[in-house]
């Protein structure tokens, strides 16, 4: 009987062990939790530091291609689509073959230069001592014609070098649209097989390193606004710096709205053209002050609270803090921590319950 009264005793005491060790109260507004009872509530841990704080206008925008890192992929002269080389959503080079057309003026260019440098080469090898100056001179405005021709058709100095070297087996009017630049394409709108006009656009290739974010303002607020204006843009839950570029000087009839041109880095390729986000912009002075997430500071017996982590594994402190305004969901601490400090950015009402709970007596 005896034996069994120890046993007992002994298992009280590991269960009472293991409860202080998920959530022990160490002092009055400390916590100390182990590694699964930091992830159940959900903590997320980061450091204090500056940020810009003044007034701020909130307004809804949506994701626009940078129309300045944007290039239109279009022939020059009429064809009829061979082959598709590239597809939607491909990421390109510069100078990568797009598409191969063929064309009947191409054709007949290609045959002409490939005459006039046939021509060229008997003439200049006589010289001009052997033939007249006028032949002489008609030879090489012919030649430099029909290449200056194909260029203006599309064909890159490399087709036509390829059009000379093969002879009259090249002049079939085939030839390659190539990208003009590295980018992604995001829209190729043909069939192989369809005739196209001139100016037809085939493929659009977008430099994705930037977006464009149009955000629409009142007419009023919009006037408050000045170019090199800072913008915060929140998309898929990240706060993306930006800037603002441009402002339209038409107010939509519609919306009775005016749209602020922001651009964004979007080198993760987060943001896609089409997308609906919420924009932040700045207006008036803003000061570099101690800030964290609004959601960050909690009301603990009175006093406004932040959690910061203490020393030792999984603890955590409550301090009293001093705050400021309160802009774009981001709150000034004036005094209680400082720059460098590590906080609970997530997770923070979570643990004012816990210690709550405690001083009730329910844990």
């Amino acid at each position: 009987m005896k034996t069994m009264h120890v046993h007992v005793a002994a298992l009280l005491l590991v269960l009472t062990e293991s409860i202080a060790a998920e959530a022990a109260p160490t002092r009055a507004g400390a916590l100390v939790l182990d590694a699964a009872a930091i992830r159940e509530a959900g903590i997320v841990v980061d450091t204090v530091g500056k940020r810009r704080i003044g007034e701020e206008l909130k307004a809804p925008g949506e994701v626009k291609m940078d129309a300045y890192a944007t290039v239109l992929v279009s022939p020059r002269v009429a064809s009829q689509v061979v082959t598709r080389k590239a597809r939607l959503g491909d990421a390109v080079t510069k100078g990568q073959p797009l598409v191969v057309l063929s064309s009947v003026e191409v054709a007949e260019t290609q045959g002409q230069l490939i005459v006039a440098s046939q021509d060229w080469q008997r003439v200049s090898a006589l010289g001009p001592q052997a033939v007249s100056a006028r032949r002489y001179g008609e030879a090489l405005v012919q030649r430099d014609q029909a290449r200056a021709k194909l260029r203006a058709y599309g064909l890159t100095e490399g087709q036509i070098g390829s059009v000379l070297r093969r002879g009259s087996a090249a002049a079939n009017g085939d030839f390659e649209l190539i990208a003009p630049s590295a980018g992604r394409i995001v829209t190729d709108a043909f069939m192989v097989g369809e005739r196209v006009e001139a100016g037809r656009v085939l493929f659009t290739v977008v430099t994705e390193d930037s977006v464009w974010v149009e955000a629409r303002l009142s007419p009023s607020d919009a006037e408050r606004v000045h170019d090199g204006a800072a913008v915060t843009v929140l998309a898929h839950g990240r706060e993306l710096p930006g800037k603002m570029v441009g402002r339209s000087h038409q107010t939509d009839e519609t919306t009775r709205r005016t749209d602020l041109r922001v651009q964004v880095a979007n080198r993760d390729d987060l943001l896609h053209p089409g997308e609906l986000v919420e924009t932040r912009i700045a207006v008036g002075e803003t000061t570099a002050r101690l800030a964290v997430p609004a959601e960050a500071v909690l009301l603990l017996r009175n006093q406004t609270t932040l959690f910061v982590q203490g020393k030792g594994d999984g603890r955590f402190d409550a301090v009293p803090v001093e705050v400021g305004e309160t802009r774009g969901g981001w709150t000034e601490i004036r005094q209680g921590v400082t720059e460098g400090a590590a906080y609970v950015r997530k997770g923070a009402f979570a643990l004012k319950a816990r210690i709550l709970r405690s001083e009730l007596g329910e844990d």
